[in-house]
């Protein structure tokens, strides 16, 4: 019952788009272990689950994370309601140094959902940040830090593409070409729209080329990053209405994506009920003593039966 009434609520509450209270309150941050049942359950496919978050807050505008990036100890979520938080996680799991904003420039003002929804980001070399917004279907490159607009694009190759499910997932390869996975545009029976950009989106001259991806039977891609190794990670949800949310990582090799390809990922790690997981959609890949760690984080809808979690895992080698 609680799954079918999380479900109901995911498919009926939109997130909030209010203003940020102007004082950054704290975030809680709770160990949780993956497996409730049995903690010391920590293999998954070829993920191990290293340490795990469940994150609380009294912020007005906390929750709603569709995107994340982990530096070092400095932690970047940026929500789908065009707010982001920052804060410091120390190894040992003490969270400190709590930032709360929000996007100053958007695709539009309307002055609702749509024309904020920011539901992925990439980062250049430099620290300039991409962010791709569904609705209308718009890529905007932002400065460090958010600090100002640098460019922002409708790319008339996403114009038709569903407008509260497109560009869900981008990543930026190495040598400038960037990744854009449509959450809900079908080209085919279990085949979602992509792009390939061979430089920045926001810059018309980049016409990018299409390409099917083929996710694991009955999910959909929510985010993706590019491994230390050239492939790229990414990150699913399933969703049922008695079934809750489920998760699935799968690996992409670059050299597959052509135009007119159909391209399959390689189905690493499934997470699903009873484990600790929630709408994950966030993922960031780092490096720790030549070990490579996935994080994740879900998006709560701002809704009180779900939760925002951040998990972390080593990628195993074969």
């Amino acid at each position: 019952m609680k799954k079918a009434l999380a479900a109901l609520l995911f498919c009926l509450v939109p997130g909030s788009a209010g203003f940020p209270q102007a004082a950054n309150v704290p975030v809680v941050a709770t160990p949780i272990a993956i497996d409730p049942d049995d903690p010391a359950h920590r293999k998954f496919g070829r993920l191990r689950y290293v340490a795990g978050w469940h994150l609380t807050s009294r912020q007005r505008n906390f929750g709603g994370y569709s995107a994340l990036r982990v530096e070092g100890d400095q932690i970047l979520a940026l929500a789908d309601t065009g707010d982001h938080m920052r804060f410091r996680l120390s190894p040992d799991g003490v969270l400190s140094d709590t930032r709360f904003g929000r996007l100053t420039i958007l695709p539009s003002y309307r002055g609702d959902r749509g024309d904020r929804d920011s539901e992925s980001m990439t980062f250049g070399p430099e620290g300039d940040i991409w962010v791709g917004f569904e609705h209308g279907n718009a890529i905007l490159r932002y400065a460090p830090e958010f600090k100002e607009l640098i460019g922002m694009a409708f790319p008339p190759a996403m114009r038709k593409w569903s407008p509260n499910s497109g560009a869900e997932a981008m990543t930026r390869l190495d040598g400038g070409r960037f990744v854009v996975f449509a959450e809900g545009q079908a080209v085919a029976p279990h085949v979602h729209a992509a792009l390939l950009f061979p430089g920045d989106p926001t810059n018309p001259k980049n016409v990018p080329f299409s390409f099917g991806y083929r996710p694991p039977l009955g999910y959909v891609p929510t985010d993706a990053q590019q491994l230390p190794d050239g492939r790229i990670a990414v990150l699913h949800r399933h969703f049922s209405l008695f079934e809750g949310f489920w998760t699935a990582i799968a690996l992409v090799d670059p050299a597959a994506i052509k135009p007119g390809a159909t391209v399959t990922g390689e189905l690493i790690a499934e997470l699903k009920p009873p484990l600790n997981v929630d709408n994950m959609e966030g993922l960031s890949i780092t490096r720790e003593g030549g070990r490579t760690m996935m994080w994740i984080i879900s998006d709560d809808n701002q809704v009180p039966v779900e939760r925002t979690l951040l998990l972390k895992f080593e990628l195993m080698e074969r």
